[in-house]
């Protein structure tokens, strides 16, 4: 594991349940604005699914990507809509379940 990928485990395990970040938004809290592709390899490789809780990681419009996690995408929408997490279509309601880090507060 890159002390990258140990980075971005380190603030997704920050995000609380029932909210979601953006894979830019992680890469904003790295640094690099523009290493959202990066945050999502990173994730795509995520070793511990209970501690690191990748499926609260969506797009930047709130659109669900990959979950390598049960059967895909429709085991990451059912956990987040456990969390209380409601969608739009297709898309999580950003304006109300994105998580702001205390670094951009």
């Amino acid at each position: 594991m890159t002390s990258f990928s140990e980075a971005v485990y380190a603030i997704v395990r920050q995000i609380p349940a029932g909210k979601v970040a953006t894979y830019q938004d992680i890469a904003r809290l790295l640094g690099n604005p523009k290493a959202a592709r990066v945050v999502g390899a990173a994730i795509a490789h995520n070793p511990d699914s209970a501690t690191i809780p990748c499926h609260r990681v969506v797009g930047s419009d709130g659109t669900l990507h990959g979950y390598a996690f049960g059967d895909g995408l429709p085991a990451k929408q059912a956990l987040l809509q456990q969390e209380g997490v409601t969608f739009t279509g297709k898309k999580v309601d950003l304006p109300t379940f994105r998580w702001y880090h205390t670094k951009y507060v």
